[in-house]
Protein backbone atom coordinates (compact mmCIF):
# COMPACT_ATOMS: atom_id res chain seq x y z
CA UNK A 1 0.00 0.00 0.00
CA UNK A 2 1.32 3.48 -0.83
CA UNK A 3 1.65 5.56 2.10
CA UNK A 4 1.25 9.41 1.77
CA UNK A 5 1.83 11.87 4.58
CA UNK A 6 1.07 15.27 5.69
CA UNK A 7 4.02 16.75 7.95
CA UNK A 8 2.45 20.73 8.88
CA UNK A 9 2.65 23.33 12.00
CA UNK A 10 -0.48 25.00 12.18
CA UNK A 11 -1.16 28.43 14.76
CA UNK A 12 -3.91 29.47 13.91
CA UNK A 13 -6.13 26.78 12.34
CA UNK A 14 -5.81 28.16 8.93
CA UNK A 15 -2.62 25.79 7.52
CA UNK A 16 -4.37 22.93 9.79
CA UNK A 17 -7.46 23.69 7.79
CA UNK A 18 -5.61 23.35 4.23
CA UNK A 19 -4.01 20.15 5.44
CA UNK A 20 -6.75 18.92 6.23
CA UNK A 21 -8.45 18.85 2.41
CA UNK A 22 -5.11 17.69 1.42
CA UNK A 23 -5.54 14.75 3.45
CA UNK A 24 -8.92 14.81 2.15
CA UNK A 25 -7.33 14.56 -1.20
CA UNK A 26 -5.32 11.81 -0.71
CA UNK A 27 -7.78 9.61 0.91
CA UNK A 28 -10.07 9.66 -2.76
CA UNK A 29 -7.18 7.70 -4.11
CA UNK A 30 -7.67 3.84 -3.39
CA UNK A 31 -5.00 1.90 -1.71
CA UNK A 32 -3.27 4.65 -0.51
CA UNK A 33 -2.58 5.47 3.30
CA UNK A 34 -2.73 8.64 4.64
CA UNK A 35 -0.88 10.00 7.68
CA UNK A 36 -1.63 13.13 9.56
CA UNK A 37 1.73 14.36 11.41
CA UNK A 38 1.39 17.85 13.21
CA UNK A 39 4.43 19.53 14.58
CA UNK A 40 3.56 20.02 18.04
CA UNK A 41 4.88 22.48 20.58
CA UNK A 42 6.15 19.29 22.90
CA UNK A 43 8.00 18.45 19.80
CA UNK A 44 10.41 21.26 20.46
CA UNK A 45 13.17 20.95 23.03
CA UNK A 46 15.42 24.29 23.79
CA UNK A 47 14.47 25.16 20.33
CA UNK A 48 15.03 21.84 18.12
CA UNK A 49 12.67 19.27 16.92
CA UNK A 50 12.95 15.81 18.72
CA UNK A 51 10.19 13.41 17.88
CA UNK A 52 12.13 10.52 16.41
CA UNK A 53 9.47 8.47 16.14
CA UNK A 54 7.61 11.40 14.43
CA UNK A 55 10.64 10.87 12.19
CA UNK A 56 11.01 6.69 11.83
CA UNK A 57 7.18 7.01 10.58
CA UNK A 58 8.24 9.69 7.42
CA UNK A 59 11.01 7.21 6.46
CA UNK A 60 8.32 4.92 5.77
CA UNK A 61 6.08 6.92 3.44
CA UNK A 62 6.21 6.98 -0.47
CA UNK A 63 5.34 10.43 -0.61
CA UNK A 64 5.32 13.72 2.01
CA UNK A 65 3.17 17.08 1.67
CA UNK A 66 4.76 19.68 3.43
CA UNK A 67 2.83 22.48 5.09
CA UNK A 68 3.63 25.88 7.21
CA UNK A 69 1.73 29.34 7.71
CA UNK A 70 3.60 32.30 5.84
CA UNK A 71 5.23 34.25 8.82
CA UNK A 72 7.43 37.05 7.60
CA UNK A 73 7.94 35.60 3.97
CA UNK A 74 8.87 32.39 4.89
CA UNK A 75 7.79 28.87 6.40
CA UNK A 76 7.50 29.44 10.48
CA UNK A 77 10.14 29.03 13.49
CA UNK A 78 8.31 25.50 14.26
CA UNK A 79 7.99 23.69 10.45
CA UNK A 80 12.18 24.81 10.29
CA UNK A 81 12.92 23.52 13.19
CA UNK A 82 11.61 19.98 11.80
CA UNK A 83 13.23 20.94 8.39
CA UNK A 84 16.35 21.37 10.68
CA UNK A 85 16.12 17.87 12.24
CA UNK A 86 15.72 15.99 8.90
CA UNK A 87 19.45 16.98 8.43
CA UNK A 88 19.84 13.20 9.97
CA UNK A 89 18.90 11.90 7.01
CA UNK A 90 20.01 13.68 4.38
CA UNK A 91 23.66 12.32 4.56
CA UNK A 92 22.30 8.90 3.59
CA UNK A 93 19.73 10.21 1.76
CA UNK A 94 16.75 8.42 3.24
CA UNK A 95 14.30 10.43 1.64
CA UNK A 96 15.59 10.41 -1.90
CA UNK A 97 12.84 9.59 -4.61
CA UNK A 98 9.70 9.87 -2.26
CA UNK A 99 7.30 12.36 -3.69
CA UNK A 100 6.99 15.69 -2.13
CA UNK A 101 4.81 18.63 -2.33
CA UNK A 102 3.84 21.81 -0.36
CA UNK A 103 1.17 23.90 0.75
CA UNK A 104 1.05 27.25 2.85
CA UNK A 105 -1.38 30.23 4.19
CA UNK A 106 -1.01 33.90 4.74
CA UNK A 107 -2.83 36.72 5.55
CA UNK A 108 -1.94 39.13 2.13
CA UNK A 109 -3.09 38.29 -0.75
CA UNK A 110 0.62 37.96 -1.85
CA UNK A 111 1.93 37.87 1.70
CA UNK A 112 5.59 35.85 -0.19
CA UNK A 113 4.02 32.60 0.31
CA UNK A 114 5.53 31.08 -3.13
CA UNK A 115 8.84 32.11 -1.03
CA UNK A 116 7.82 29.17 1.54
CA UNK A 117 7.01 27.33 -0.71
CA UNK A 118 9.94 27.76 -2.70
CA UNK A 119 11.86 26.70 0.83
CA UNK A 120 9.75 23.72 0.65
CA UNK A 121 10.74 22.58 -3.08
CA UNK A 122 14.69 23.31 -1.37
CA UNK A 123 14.55 21.20 1.10
CA UNK A 124 12.95 18.50 -0.83
CA UNK A 125 15.54 18.79 -3.70
CA UNK A 126 18.27 18.40 -0.43
CA UNK A 127 16.09 15.25 0.35
CA UNK A 128 16.62 14.03 -3.48
CA UNK A 129 12.99 13.87 -3.45
CA UNK A 130 10.55 14.55 -6.47
CA UNK A 131 8.44 17.78 -6.56
CA UNK A 132 5.09 17.51 -7.45
CA UNK A 133 3.61 21.23 -8.54
CA UNK A 134 -0.15 21.61 -9.88
CA UNK A 135 -0.87 21.05 -12.90
CA UNK A 136 -3.57 23.54 -13.41
CA UNK A 137 -2.92 27.29 -15.16
CA UNK A 138 -3.36 29.97 -12.50
CA UNK A 139 -6.64 31.76 -12.91
CA UNK A 140 -7.72 29.68 -15.74
CA UNK A 141 -10.04 27.12 -13.99
CA UNK A 142 -13.61 26.87 -14.52
CA UNK A 143 -14.45 25.44 -10.70
CA UNK A 144 -11.43 27.82 -9.57
CA UNK A 145 -8.55 26.09 -8.97
CA UNK A 146 -4.95 27.57 -8.44
CA UNK A 147 -6.40 31.36 -8.15
CA UNK A 148 -3.82 32.34 -6.76
CA UNK A 149 -1.65 31.37 -9.58
CA UNK A 150 1.09 29.48 -7.91
CA UNK A 151 1.93 26.56 -9.34
CA UNK A 152 5.07 25.12 -7.21
CA UNK A 153 2.03 24.13 -4.80
CA UNK A 154 -1.18 25.41 -2.84
CA UNK A 155 -1.39 28.66 -1.51
CA UNK A 156 -3.97 29.94 0.65
CA UNK A 157 -5.50 33.64 1.23
CA UNK A 158 -6.99 33.76 5.23
CA UNK A 159 -7.34 37.80 5.47
CA UNK A 160 -10.43 37.01 8.04
CA UNK A 161 -8.99 34.08 9.69
CA UNK A 162 -10.95 32.02 7.00
CA UNK A 163 -9.38 30.06 3.94
CA UNK A 164 -10.95 31.31 0.89
CA UNK A 165 -13.27 28.34 -0.20
CA UNK A 166 -11.19 27.80 -3.89
CA UNK A 167 -8.03 27.63 -1.94
CA UNK A 168 -9.23 24.99 0.27
CA UNK A 169 -10.38 23.16 -3.12
CA UNK A 170 -6.99 23.63 -4.61
CA UNK A 171 -5.79 21.93 -1.64
CA UNK A 172 -7.51 18.79 -2.11
CA UNK A 173 -6.68 18.78 -5.87
CA UNK A 174 -3.08 18.71 -4.95
CA UNK A 175 -3.31 15.96 -1.91
CA UNK A 176 -5.10 13.85 -4.78
CA UNK A 177 -2.63 14.56 -7.14
CA UNK A 178 0.38 13.89 -5.01
CA UNK A 179 -1.59 10.43 -4.02
CA UNK A 180 -1.81 9.39 -7.52
CA UNK A 181 1.38 9.98 -8.86
CA UNK A 182 3.06 8.27 -5.71
CA UNK A 183 0.36 5.24 -6.07
CA UNK A 184 1.14 4.72 -9.43
CA UNK A 185 5.39 5.54 -9.34
CA UNK A 186 6.69 4.33 -5.98
CA UNK A 187 7.13 0.63 -6.56
CA UNK A 188 9.53 1.15 -9.71
CA UNK A 189 11.18 4.17 -7.56
CA UNK A 190 11.94 1.88 -4.61
CA UNK A 191 13.66 -0.17 -6.91
CA UNK A 192 16.44 2.63 -8.20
Amino acid sequence: MTIVAVVYFSESGSTQALAREVISGISTVEDVKVMECQIQAWDMFEGRFDNDEFMCLLDNTDAIVFGSPTYMGGVSAQFKAFADASSERWDSQQWRNKFCAGFTVGSCLNGDQTNTIQYMATLASQHGMLWVGLDIAGGYNSVGLNRLGCQLGAVGHNPEGEVHRSDLDTAKYLGRRVAAIAKACSINLQAL
